[in-house]
């Protein structure tokens, strides 16, 4: 059976959305097929997809990779899938991703996913501190996360710092709510995380540093002087002579700052932040 026909098949006998869940359908052939194409696949390649729902990406993927395992946390959906694909190099988990073992998946594995837009960031988290992280990732998630992920000094954000330090990341083909059943209330975007061979960060500083953005990015709305000494519990005086060392302005906001400026800030031998 073609993939087309198979695709037609699998959504002419779509199944009710849980809310709870997240649940959007995307069903469009060839919006499926450009997501797909971010990723690069060969035919040697482990492709991860999380969440596969009703398996219209998968049908996708497994034309193109050696091996599709998909993670699905609704169990009606994980026990139908491996019907749909008969013959095919398709393993199913029904599983929560946040709880699954990364280590179980080949080295270089790529993932490729629309992922529900409530748990993007932790997912983002997950692939970015795991010890056996993707070579890349290919994400469909909401246009406003998308943009903080892929964001510059100037629009920064905790998210968009912590993933950086670990990906380079670049925006892909926006997706319109009228393409999913049910619309969502936005847009998506597809994101595309490259690992990165060493992470912009040091493992020994990580945590000191990302206590430090935290901190930096406690009060937004307030000027970095004033968010750092409130997160650090230390005079402003002390932040300003810190930062002005750092060459960082005192009267800047957190979101200004590149990850290069956080790393001279704390070189400072800035006290660690107090939880």
């Amino acid at each position: 059976m073609e993939a087309g026909q198979l695709l037609r098949i699998i959504t002419e006998h779509m199944v009710g959305t849980k809310k709870e869940l997240g649940q959007h359908w995307l069903k469009d052939r060839l919006i499926l097929e450009a997501i797909a194409d971010q990723a690069d696949i060969s035919d040697t390649d482990t492709v991860l997809e999380i969440g596969p729902g009703l398996g219209t990406l998968t049908s996708v993927l497994l034309d193109r990779a050696e091996r599709v395992t998909a993670v699905e946390f609704d169990a009606e959906l994980a026990r139908k899938l491996p019907g749909q694909f008969p013959g095919k190099s398709l393993t199913v988990h029904n599983a929560d991703i946040l709880s699954f073992d990364l280590s179980t998946l080949p080295l270089n594995y790529k993932v490729v996913a629309n992922v529900p837009y409530y748990i993007t960031s932790k997912i983002v988290q997950l692939l970015s501190e795991t010890g056996n992280p993707p070579s890349l990732s290919v994400l469909l998630v909401q246009k406003e996360v998308a943009e903080r992920l892929a964001a510059s000094p100037g629009d920064m954000s905790v998210l968009s710092v912590a993933a950086q330090v670990f990906h380079e990341i670049k925006l892909g083909p926006l997706v319109p709510a009228e393409y999913f059943t049910p619309p969502p209330k936005v847009d998506s975007q597809v994101v595309i995380l490259t690992r990165r061979s060493e992470p912009l960060v040091p493992e020994h500083q990580q945590k000191a540093f990302f206590r430090l953005v935290k901190a930096g990015f406690a009060e937004r709305r307030k000027k970095l002087r004033s968010s750092l000494a409130a997160g650090m519990h230390l005079p402003k005086q002390q932040i300003d002579a810190l930062l002005r060392a750092a060459d960082i302005d005192p009267e800047a906001r957190a979101q200004e700052l590149s990850i290069a400026d956080w790393l001279r800030v704390l070189e400072q031998q800035l006290p660690q932040v107090q939880h």
